[in-house]
């Protein structure tokens, strides 16, 4: 019977270790990388503006006429809006162009 009472210390460790080992690799593969996918979510939705052409969660193609704090509207048809709440969009199909600045001349230039 002794020596199932040294024995019994070590053994208690390993379940526990185990377990923390579960719950670490569970991290790494699974919640992490979800969190990631919501940020990433989270920052094109903010990042919306006129003009993008963009896909709903429910496969709508249409483009960003206007934003709200927690809404979009889309042109979906010529003359056609609608409003989308911002987590309602799925992806950016396009994105607008920036308007290029306009080239200035230099002021001697523009004396002369």
């Amino acid at each position: 019977m002794q020596y199932l009472a040294a024995g019994g210390g070590a053994g208690g460790f390993t379940p526990i270790l185990m377990i923390v080992l579960l719950f670490g690799v569970m991290y790494f593969m699974m919640i992490r990388p979800q969190q990631k996918r919501r940020r990433d979510a989270e920052a094109m939705q903010s990042a919306l503006g006129p003009g993008d052409e963009v896909v709903t969660i429910g496969g709508l193609y249409g483009t960003v006429t206007g934003v709200e704090d927690d809404a979009v509207l889309l042109e979906i048809a010529p003359g056609v809006q609608t409003r989308y709440a911002r987590p309602a969009i799925a992806r950016v199909v396009t994105r607008a162009e920036l308007p290029s600045e306009p080239v200035t001349e230099d002021a001697d230039s523009v004396k002369e």
